[in-house]
């Protein structure tokens, strides 16, 4: 028995792995199985290259949990080691057979981890660290290596049978969550499930057809057997070619991710080896205009190895709301595998991404439009947040970004530009694009547009403000106003102007009586000579100060909220204005008809509210 102490450059690295490389814990399990994966597959190369003769036979990882003896043992069959290589790997940190590995069979790269220390991450959670293992080499012996977490270590032969490495975990006392099946378990689901090598933990109950003959008419009796539980998926869709599957492969992965999920619109599969290592599926999940639920659910692996689900430095803010993989040994990560290092690959890896969406979104457009317009409601928030946020996708979206009117009609920015330009050009010569954020609230404006021929668009989307004043900015000749705003009636250049059936003091005698009551809300009044169909009394907001109210509720801002401002219009040609309302004498009998009409226009904009709504109420009643 041999005994000597580790070489490293330090006295003792355990507490440097402890506290320093290894922030997370339980990733110590990510690491050995990764170790145990890479073994097997360098020996596969070699079978490949006929260094290894015959059969290698089954290649199963296994991994092993003995409660008894307070022991977690992951099992592999790879290429093992001999005394010289224990030696070499195990007691000289510096060094990672990885590495080696990898000068010698450098064309097979992408087999072969990138971190030499991920074995010792071992010592996190285990007291005492045994390895048994045996090289594939002609004649190789077993060899038992044991460290109790500190630079001492003893190393001697062992009677193995077989190829490969056990490294065995004496669990410590203030890890033996580590000893329960379900904490393993979940473990395994987290960072192994698509490794390239079967993972086998433990074993579980399947229901198969009895054997033998069944008699004719009857069905085949079900028998219970045990197999073995394979925890992981060694031969993801990402990693196979587009012309290889069918649209239900897609659809099984994704809820193979995402269990109970509605299924997704569409999908991007990418696959580039130039001027980086990249693979991954990207899917396009049904929003319903709902952002921060279906954040981080881009997950990051490494040459099938988990790493993180954290994808901000790798993938633009936008993309964050889509699902899927993204697969590359190419990004740069810290030792522990938990952090990403901005260079300029990532910044590549990024700006292919961007591309490649957009290039899709195009596609479809392009190819199906009618069937690009019926995704649009679950699409929408995700092009348009997608514009907002980054340049380079606002150029190419320019092109299969959607208006939707009241109509349900669709149309690309400039289509819908030509459109309006003819009846909706300010004396400015900006085209005056109407929207509204709330058809059904906005019912009785939206009627007034279209008496005037004026087309009016839905925008409810919760970024829909944002959208609107990147586009007023950027296309510089267009002005988003709200069907509701104040400046409706005077941004329109061909609005005919029409005269008041009042005398101007029968102007002001109105004014005065609407004033009394809009000076209570600290509203303003203004007269108009509006359609005798139009409503008598109608509430308009100001669009400067309601679109800065909404940017500080999105934003969550606190400083000097706006305060809730509004004009009182009151249409003079009305007749219950005209006729009814100035030939009434009584002047408290003329209040109650002025204030029940402001009433109607408040409660027409859904701002009546508590007890002035139950008096309006009851007073309606009174009134039949």
């Amino acid at each position: 028995m041999q005994k000597g102490t580790i070489s490293v450059q330090t006295e003792n690295i355990f507490p440097i792995i402890k506290q320093f490389l290894y922030s997370d814990q339980e990733i110590f399990l990510r690491e050995l199985v990764s170790n145990a994966v890479d073994a097997t597959n360098k020996l596969k190369t070699l079978a490949l290259r006929g260094e290894v003769k015959g059969e290698i036979g089954d290649t199963t990882i296994e991994i092993i949990l003995d409660k008894e003896a307070k022991t977690l043992t992951i099992r592999d069959k790879g290429v093992g080691m001999t005394e010289e290589e224990v030696n070499k790997y195990l007691n000289q940190v510096a060094f990672s057979s990885a590495q080696e590995f990898l000068e010698k069979y450098k064309n097979d790269a992408n087999l072969i981890g990138h971190f030499g220390l991920g074995f010792y991450s071992a010592f996190m959670v285990a007291k005492q660290v045994d390895v048994l293992t045996k090289s594939w080499q002609k004649g190789a012996k077993g060899v038992l290596w044991t460290c109790e977490g500190n630079p001492e270590y003893s190393i001697g032969a062992h009677k193995k049978a077989d190829r490969g490495t056990d490294i065995v975990l004496h669990i410590s006392d203030d890890a033996v969550e580590y000893l329960e099946d379900s904490r393993i378990e979940g473990l395994l689901e987290k960072y192994c499930k698509f490794l390239p090598v079967p993972i086998k933990f433990g074993t579980r109950k399947e229901y198969v057809d009895e054997a033998g003959e069944t008699p004719e008419g009857e069905e085949k009796k079900q028998v219970e057997v045990e197999v073995d539980n394979i925890v992981n998926n060694p031969s993801p869709i990402w990693k196979k070619q587009p012309a290889e599957l069918t649209d239900e492969d897609y659809r099984s992965f994704y809820n193979e991710l995402h269990p109970y999920s509605q299924p997704p619109m569409f999908w991007i599969h990418l696959n580039i080896d130039h001027p980086f290592n990249l693979t991954g599926i990207l899917y396009f999940p049904k929003l319903n205009n709902a952002i921060e639920a279906q954040r981080n659910k881009i997950q990051l692996y490494s040459n099938q190895v988990y790493v993180t689900d954290d994808v901000k430095e790798i993938v633009p803010e936008f993309l964050m709301l889509l699902h899927g993989i993204i697969d590359s040994p190419d990004i740069p990560l810290n030792v522990s595998r938990s952090a990403l290092q901005s260079d300029q690959n990532v910044k590549k890896i990024t700006g292919y991404i961007t591309r490649k969406v957009a290039e899709k979104l195009q596609e479809l457009f392009n190819k199906d439009r009618e069937g690009y317009e019926s995704k649009w409601t679950d699409l929408g928030v995700f092009v348009k947040y997608g514009m907002i946020s980054d340049e380079k996708f606002y150029e190419k979206a320019q092109k299969f970004v959607l208006f939707k009117n009241t109509e349900e009609k669709y149309f690309t920015i400039e289509e819908y530009r030509e459109k309006v330009a003819p009846l909706q050009t300010d004396k400015h010569d900006k085209v005056v694009l109407l929207y509204t954020n709330n058809p059904d609230a906005h019912d009785s404006f939206i009627r007034a547009c279209r008496e005037k021929e004026y087309d009016v668009l839905v925008m409810d989307t919760i970024i829909d403000n944002h959208f609107i004043q990147q586009l007023e900015y950027k296309l510089g000749n267009v002005l988003f106003v709200r069907v509701d705003s104040d400046t409706v009636d005077n941004l329109v250049q061909k609005d005919e102007k029409r005269e008041s059936v009042l005398s101007e003091s029968e102007e002001k005698a109105v004014k005065e009586v609407f004033e009394s009551l809009a000076s209570e809300a600290g509203a303003s009044v203004t007269t108009q000579a509006l359609s005798p169909d139009a409503y008598p009394v109608v509430i308009t907001k100001p669009e400067f100060m309601r679109r800065m109210k909404e940017m500080q509720q999105f934003q969550g801002m606190n400083f000097g909220a706006f305060p809730d401002s509004y004009n009182v219009v009151v249409n003079t040609n009305h007749p219950v204005i005209a006729t009814k309302l100035l030939a009434e004498t009584d002047a408290e009998k003329k209040k109650d008809m002025a204030r029940y009409l402001y009433d109607i226009a408040l409660l027409n904009q859904n701002m009546l509210k508590g007890a002035e709504l139950t008096d309006f109420v009851k007073k309606s009643i009174g009134m039949l």
